[in-house]
């Protein structure tokens, strides 16, 4: 039988609709496709390539709504955010369009060669496996440096997001590329490694879970081809004493609560210290009881459904062992009457190390509260994870945040900022975070053949 994906509202639990999966005849031709899409995009000069990811930087913008509203459909994301998403992946396009020329210039090196230099070569078809949490900008992270340097992408989007791959990749096409250039890949699980195991997919990259990125690592390692893995994350949210609380509460609660919880780059780990511990959590609650739940479709919404019916119950499974280990339930919100897929916003004090709300992600709307005994102590705390994604220091003594940014064992850390990925800066992880940079200038540099030519008279 014929693999399906169904598209879900999960604002509602109804169907939006049932997408077949790709034959394997039409697999082989979308892969032969990328192949020969690939040493069309090779020829093209860099001016080409930026006209055309400038084009698609103005059907983002030009029709954001629409696409805010297919992310909206598809996986409950607040209307305003979604818009915000589509914004953001118009930047990103610009951003490379204006600055990859410069970033994969050759490279003169002195050397006693007539010439010698760098220069940095597309690799060709890349498969993109991307999650379903940020379905057009984690598509648009990875596909606009990687369009830039001439690769081709191959986009394996989540079962659950199927809609939007196919407005990608229809975008795109709208844009100006070659329906060789971009294309999806509607294809189960167990057929990812075949893809990977292809002599046309030259590189992989991933945004998912732990589980996920290292079953991709381990194919890709065995047929020597590059990865990038951006997995999960339990991001640490340090606030020391000195801090302005009303402004480290307020960007606490958004750095939790944005796309319903459901981010890798969340704040997950609140760790303050424990003369302001009190208030801080006072403030957090407040604010958290302050959110409206609902509708996404709605622009007053701040909290949507989470996007899966299993995603709920692993988030209210969490919270329920959560307080089992000793966690106290200091907020907890209403969500509508329906039947859509809600967790209430939830704040977790008397959160301690080695409890569920402290060791493991909670990929939802809930805030774990955590007191530390001072900023040594804060630190330690933070660095007590297997993931090491992003971290954030609220303090009024910014040199010490800088102090303390630069002891967590994160792949970023902002000071008295939420975390954020920027296509000016690269973004990325370590531990089971994973691997590999995007955005900036080591982002387009990932998936490129870093060639030394050498020239001589004899």
């Amino acid at each position: 039988m014929r693999l399906t994906f169904t598209s879900t509202n999960p604002a509602t639990n109804t169907t939006l609709r049932t997408y077949k999966a790709h034959t394997d005849s039409e697999v082989e031709a979308r892969l032969d496709r990328a192949e020969q899409a690939a040493a069309l995009q090779r020829s093209r000069s860099f001016e080409e390539r930026a006209t055309r990811l400038h084009a698609l930087a103005d059907a983002l913008e030009a029709r954001s709504d629409e696409w805010a509203e297919l992310m909206t459909r598809e996986i409950g994301k607040p209307i305003r955010q979604a818009k915000g998403e589509a914004e953001k992946c118009a930047l990103v396009c610009r951003y490379y369009a204006n600055n990859g020329a410069d970033m994969l210039a050759h490279e003169p090196v002195d050397t006693e060669a007539r010439r010698s230099y760098v220069r940095y070569e597309p690799l060709g078809p890349v498969l993109a496996v991307m999650p379903w949490n940020y379905p057009f900008w984690q598509c648009f992270r990875f596909g606009a440096p990687a369009l830039m340097a001439g690769n081709t992408m191959l986009l394996k989007h989540a079962p659950n997001a199927m809609g939007c791959a196919d407005a990608i990749e229809q975008l795109c096409i709208e844009a100006g590329f070659d329906r060789g250039e971009v294309q999806t890949l509607r294809i189960g699980t167990n057929a990812v490694s075949d893809c990977i195991a292809d002599r046309r997919v030259r590189a992989v990259t991933l945004t998912g879970s732990v589980e996920a990125g290292k079953a991709v690592a381990q194919q890709a390692a065995a047929h020597l081809k590059p990865t990038v893995l951006e997995l999960g994350g339990s991001d640490p949210f340090i606030v020391l004493a000195d801090a302005d609380l009303d402004a480290a509460a307020d960007v606490a609660v958004r750095a939790r609560m944005q796309n319903n919880g459901q981010s890798c780059i969340a704040a997950k780990r609140f760790i303050v210290e424990a003369p302001i511990a009190d208030a801080f959590t006072e403030r957090v609650v407040d604010a958290v009881e302050a959110l409206t739940v609902g509708d996404p479709s709605h622009p007053d919404t701040d909290i949507g459904p989470l996007a899966r019916a299993d995603l709920r119950d692993t988030v209210l499974d969490q919270v329920e062992r959560a307080v089992d280990d000793g966690a106290t339930r200091e907020a907890t919100g209403t969500v509508p009457n329906s039947d859509g897929f809600y967790v209430p916003p939830t704040v977790l004090t008397n959160v301690l190390p080695g409890s569920v709300a402290f060791t493991e992600e909670i990929f939802g709307p809930v805030a774990s509260i955590v007191v530390a005994a001072d900023a040594e102590d804060a630190v330690e705390l933070a660095n007590d994870t297997r993931f090491g994604l992003g971290g954030t220091v609220f303090t009024r003594n910014v040199d010490q945040g800088e102090a303390i940014a630069q002891q967590l064992n994160t792949g970023c850390a902002f000071v008295n900022k939420m975390v954020k990925s920027d296509p000016r800066l690269p973004f990325g992880g370590i531990k089971d975070s994973g691997y590999g940079r995007e955005l900036g200038v080591q982002g387009i540099r990932e998936f490129v053949n870093v060639k030394t030519v050498w020239v001589s008279d004899h």
